[in-house]
């Protein structure tokens, strides 16, 4: 089945389109009066439905019922309202074409201008919690039909279905009509906006059906072009997702634009010093950390004395790195950052005389998350021809439950440690997760001293920590975020001085594994859980 075909050449041309006659039917009614009554100022018809054309005579203003155009009432508790010919012709007709016009005059049907439409709230009938039948009640027919007719017909009707619209064509008025270009636009958010509303029922009656999960659906909103991509060859945008709550959703209070590379390691950032309860701190190159640390407990500025220690770890990779912190920034680090390079910094907020000093830093990106900062709970990652879906990686879930609870965690060689140790360790242990993988992540006194990462071997990733540490290997504690699957990895950390480590253990090699740190008189312990990053 296809539409007609139709001679290009019958075809008048028509940019500039003036508004003369309006059909009215919205469930937000944000601004219609004013709308309405410019509308009316300017000499336009209205004609409108149930609820919305009461608000508008209540106003004052003269208004046509859609049932005296259609000659037939309002009917089935008003299932039926606009589904007529006498509103979707006029809704459809290309009066480009001679014969359209000419058909709607034997009809005795008027064709509109402008559509300011939007549709029954579904979704938040859905939040609130009404039952099957109050929200089926919520399924819009008519507007969309009355939307997706003034969009396919965007070369004579403009079409509006959100209350932001409204500017653009109080502006259409005073400029004598709306254009090809605004109308075409208009039609493309219109199409997006039935789109989203199908997508919100179909979600709805998987969940009802027990469908849910056969279909992935994502929406989400272009929020800004970037200036280009990883390299400055791509193009890039940023796209906030509909109940996002993250680093999309920031606020940006100074500094350049946000590029996409800022992006990407505010997240790895955030994702790092959001793991600890405690104060904390993650520096961030190239989405991979060359410093965590969570406060000293006798600090007396708990966020400045974590900020410095994670510094601390590896000060030559800092510089042009991005700094998140867990806690709402002070003085004090903000005194420490602007004596380093940095590209971006991002808390949950900032002391006001902490912004002070940070704006003498004219190129520094600062955001402030969101109030409701939280982690998606689930993560997509796109490859050629499909879509991986996985739920993030948390603490809070599997063998270690209860945030990593340590005293889940087996001891395989040496002697319990000390509470100290034991702190060490669990820093480590979550530290290690925002490493990326193969990681390797040594630490002191709850702070990084020394990471292995993204190499191909675990062997290369414990040599490589061991030399970022230097002499601070000697007495620290080891994080592996996988098993070591021979000896020698291990053997590379207790060489240098690991007073303790931590990994998951599974491999066929553990019992080697196992005997090296015995031999060592090292205390090991196994968690029974890998937190891979790739």
């Amino acid at each position: 089945m296809s539409g007609p075909r139709i001679d290009p050449s019958l075809y008048r041309e028509r940019d500039l389109v003036p508004i003369r006659r309006a059909i009215v039917s919205v469930s937000d009614k944000t601004g219609l009066p004013d709308l309405v009554r410019a509308l009316v100022g300017a000499g336009v018809e209205i004609v409108s439905t149930g609820s919305t054309a009461a608000l508008i005579a209540a106003e004052g203003l003269p208004v046509t019922e859609v049932a005296e155009v259609t000659g037939f009432p309002e009917s089935l508790d008003g299932r039926v309202k606009t589904l007529h010919p006498g509103i979707h012709a006029g809704l459809l007709a290309d009066v480009r074409l001679e014969d359209h016009e000419r058909q709607l005059t034997e009809l005795g049907i008027r064709s509109f201008d402008l559509a300011i439409l939007n549709l029954y709230p579904f979704a938040e009938t859905v939040a609130a919690g009404a039952d099957a039948s109050e929200v089926i009640e919520q399924i819009d027919i008519g507007g969309p039909a009355m939307v997706r007719a003034a969009a396919k017909n965007h070369a004579n009707v403009a079409v509006v279905v959100s209350p932001a619209g409204y500017p653009e064509i109080l502006a259409a008025l005073a400029a004598g009509g709306t254009t090809l270009e605004q109308r075409r636009r208009l039609a493309a958010v219109a199409f997006g906006h039935t789109a989203a509303y199908d997508r919100q029922v179909a979600d709805w009656m998987d969940a009802a059906t027990g469908s849910a999960g056969t279909i992935l659906r994502v929406e989400a909103t272009l929020a800004r072009s970037l200036r280009y991509g990883e390299n400055s060859h791509q193009d890039a945008s940023l796209y906030t997702m509909s109940g996002g709550h993250g680093i999309a959703q920031a606020e940006q209070l100074q500094g350049k634009e946000m590029s996409y590379n800022n992006y990407v390691d505010a997240d790895a950032a955030v994702r790092a010093a959001f793991d600890f309860e405690r104060p904390a701190v993650a520096i961030i190159k190239h989405a991979n950390p060359c410093g965590i640390a969570v406060a000293s407990t006798k600090a007396v500025d708990p966020i400045a004395s974590a900020h410095i220690r994670a510094h601390e770890c590896d000060p030559v990779s800092a510089f042009g790195g991005v700094i998140a912190a867990n806690r709402t920034v002070t003085l004090g680090m903000a005194e420490q950052v602007a004596d380093v390079f940095t590209e971006v910094l991002i808390a949950p907020d900032f002391d006001p005389d902490a912004l002070r000093k940070l704006r003498t830093k004219k190129n520094l990106r600062i955001l402030r998350l969101p109030a409701d900062y939280r982690r998606e709970p689930r993560e997509f990652r796109q490859i050629s021809g499909g879509v991986l879906v996985q739920r993030t990686d948390s603490f809070d879930q599997g063998v270690n439950s209860a945030q990593s609870d340590s005293t889940q965690w087996r001891l395989v060689s040496g002697d319990e440690v000390d509470a100290a140790t034991r702190d060490d360790l669990d820093f480590a242990w979550r530290a290690c997760r925002a490493v990326k993988s193969n990681a390797i992540l040594l630490a002191d006194g709850g702070a990084s001293v020394g990471v292995g990462m993204g190499q191909v071997n675990r062997v290369d990733s414990c040599h490589l920590a061991v030399s970022r540490a230097g002499g601070r290997a000697r007495g620290s504690v080891a994080a592996s975020d996988a098993f070591f699957p021979f000896a020698d990895g291990l053997e590379v950390l207790l060489r240098a001085g690991v007073r303790a480590v931590v990994q998951p253990g599974g491999s066929v090699r553990d019992d080697e594994v196992i005997e090296a740190a015995r031999r060592a008189g090292v205390a090991m312990y196994f968690t029974g859980e890998r937190h891979f990053y790739h």
